[in-house]
């Protein structure tokens, strides 16, 4: 058992305290004692049982004034206040004794509040043993306007161990909305959202027309004010419109008088969820918890996203639900009784399947306790201070899902692709050693224009190895603002068929016997409409990221799952993360691909590559739902025509996870 430590404090509504007491609570189930400081208003907590809860003397905010705090009764905060604050969390602090301690949104936000954090800060650092110093945020942040905030940001992490991000990067990656420089990126440990999933008490009623919510704060009223006109000019629908806690009485009340008979306005309702599941249709904003339940429940969803005060986390968040079929946006600054009620006629459809990671919190458990068990896993010295840590590689949820996989009689098929081949390296060599050692096969998508006659002289005697066609110069056809492509849709197709055809020709010519006429294009991008062409030049096969429609006598076979982290500098991304995504792949039919690039590999992702090989190796050995296999038998005429990956590898095959466009270098 651990001692954690989290303290948060909320200021505009509950969003942050809710998802603190949610890992405040998986912490305690995991068996740990849990101190939960939190600074904000006191507001109805359930379930904190077996929780330590201190309270510090509150404050709070009206409207979007963040750096005008005011203390319970709507005065300006004193600095005796401020100063009483301090003291209580350094008591918690002392008394606690924490093994770890998580810092809510701070040091990406609460500026106004730096003096109390920076006090925890310093008390960590003084502390022997010294504890773990963790960030916890949601999905998105709100970007300083100034540089050199953003740049205080990232040299006060450099006291913290990591950054548990709430989100899914396959869905919104943290760079959506803060710059993840090189000092941060390797920090980062995506958690999936958090979403405790809990079953609602069922409503009363067994239909409820269309459920409109704006949150617990007040911020929600001009939503819900525009929902009791819309209702009126809607007679032939039904609507509720539930308002939070924090929206003044007689507020409420007017809502209450002016709503029509086709309406019902009252306080917010424990069983909301349940509401939603049995709703026609949701109204609502677009803040985190709110977004869960929109896709807990799969109802359809009008998102009014709130955009006063500058804020931009919700209309991000809503604008990429609405790309990913999963709801429709009404912009706030567009929000009328008549808009509203023209967005609730056009009927949106139900939200659209998905695959977004909502198992944050027992993710950011296990992201801690694997931290705890290894601190000797270093990622790099930081400067006057104690190394970040890398937590240890926790290979159970891929165990678990290879081991359901063997119980239900499937066997998932593994592969192995390696791009950007060119000559005989070092790297290669290393490669060659690492899939002898581990008994992979490795299938190598070597470069025909580039390749020298040494890459064809060492594999001569490599029994193991098959060869791949991977475009033919590896160059980039795309304009300079769009994504590198050397068979993307910028060329005529005749030029693209040209260039498949020389790059057969070459292939054959300097890469022998062990080739396979199956194209790799690099960067994993393709027009859509050169893959009907590839069987008449001589193509047997088509390996990216992600399927394209079937064709006829050409078999696809992809690799999504690439252990490094692009954007942060060819890094390996977060391990718990790539372990987790490719064991949610196992849970579907299919073929499931590893992609590596042995000639910019560090030495982080050399070692996860033969962690997860030896592993993957030692279950299909011993049957547990595993097969190793080939390229040359996965590509064979007999082979199912299209070998579908996972979904959740589904989308820009410049970004499998963990979505630092792990296509970049090809």
């Amino acid at each position: 058992m651990s001692r954690i430590l989290i303290s948060v404090t909320h200021l505009l509504g509950a969003g942050h305290l809710t998802r603190a007491a949610s890992l405040a609570r998986a912490f305690a189930r995991a068996g740990h004692a849990v101190t939960l400081v939190s600074g904000g208003m006191p507001i109805a907590r359930p379930r904190l049982d077996g929780i330590r809860l201190v309270q510090l003397p509150p404050v709070r905010i009206t409207g979007t004034a963040f750096t005008a705090l005011l203390d319970p009764e709507g005065t300006p905060v004193t600095a005796e206040r401020l100063a009483a604050r301090r003291e209580a969390l350094l008591g918690a602090f002392a008394d606690g004794r924490p093994d770890v301690v998580i810092t809510e949104l701070w040091p990406f936000g609460r500026r106004v509040l730096s003096p109390e954090f920076e006090a925890l800060a310093e008390a960590v650092r003084a502390a022997s043993p010294r504890p773990l110093l963790l960030a916890s945020i949601r999905d998105i942040l709100a970007t300083p306007s100034r540089p050199e905030r953003i740049a205080a940001t990232h040299a006060r992490l450099a006291a913290y161990d990591a950054v548990l991000v709430h989100g899914d990067p396959a869905f919104l990656p943290l760079d959506a909305s803060w710059p993840a420089d090189a000092s941060l990126a390797p920090r980062l440990r995506y958690t999936g959202y958090v979403d405790e999933a809990e079953a609602a008490p069922a409503p009363a009623e067994s239909r409820v027309g269309i459920v409109v919510s704006g949150g617990s704060s007040a911020a929600g009223l001009p939503l819900q004010e525009a929902a009791v006109a819309a209702a009126a000019l809607t007679p032939g629908l039904s609507w509720r419109i539930l308002v939070g806690g924090a929206v003044p009485d007689p507020a409420f009340a007017r809502l209450v008088e002016a709503a029509p008979a086709n309406a019902v306005v009252e306080r917010a309702r424990p069983d909301f969820r349940a509401l939603l599941a049995g709703a026609a249709l949701s109204v609502s904003q677009a803040g985190y918890n709110t977004v869960l339940d929109l896709l807990s429940s799969g109802c359809a969803s009008v998102l009014v996203p709130f955009e006063a005060g500058h804020e931009t986390e919700q209309r991000l968040r809503a604008d990429t639900l609405a790309a990913h079929g999963l709801a429709r946006v009404l912009p706030e600054d567009a929000l009328t009784p008549e808009s509203l009620a023209a967005a609730v006629l056009a009927a949106p459809a139900p939200g659209a399947p998905h695959a977004i990671g909502r198992d944050g919190a027992r993710r950011s458990v296990a992201i801690v306790e694997a931290m705890l068990r290894a601190p000797s896993l270093l990622s790099h010295p930081e400067e006057g201070g104690r190394p970040a840590l890398h937590p240890a590689l926790d290979l159970a949820p891929l165990t678990d899902a290879l081991a359901r996989a063997a119980d239900a009689g499937r066997t998932v098929a593994f592969w192995w692709r390696d791009d950007d081949a060119v000559a005989h390296t070092p790297a290669l060599d290393r490669l060659l050693a690492l899939a002898r050692r581990s008994g992979w096969p490795v299938a190598l998508a070597a470069v025909p224009a580039r390749a020298e006659p040494s890459l064809a002289a060492r594999l001569a005697d490599e029994a193991g190895v098959d060869l791949l066609v991977h475009g033919l110069a590896h160059a980039n056809h795309a304009p300079p603002a769009a994504k590198k492509a050397e068979f993307g849709p910028h060329r005529p197709l005749d030029a693209l068929r040209a260039d498949a055809t020389e790059a057969l020709a070459l292939a054959r010519a300097r890469l022998g016997p062990r080739l396979l006429p199956v194209l790799v294009p690099p960067w994993n991008r393709l027009d859509p409409s050169l893959p009907g062409s590839l069987p008449a030049l001589g193509y047997r096969g088509l390996s990216a990221a992600a399927p394209v429609a079937p064709v006829p006598g050409l078999i696809q076979v992809h690799a999504a799952v690439d252990p490094i982290a692009w954007r942060a500098g060819a890094k390996l991304a977060d391990p718990a993360w790539i372990i987790d995504r490719a064991a949610r792949a196992v849970a579907q039919d299919g073929t499931v691909g590893l992609l590596t690039h042995h000639l910019v590999q560090d030495e982080a992702t050399w070692a996860f590559c033969a962690r997860l090989l030896d592993h993957l190796a030692a279950c299909a050995a011993k049957g547990r739902g595993a097969n190793l296999s080939r390229a040359a038998a996965l590509f064979a005429p007999t082979a199912s025509p299209v070998s579908q990956p996972s979904p959740i590898f589904r989308g820009d095959p410049g970004t499998p996870p963990p979505r630092e466009d792990s296509t970049a270098s090809g």
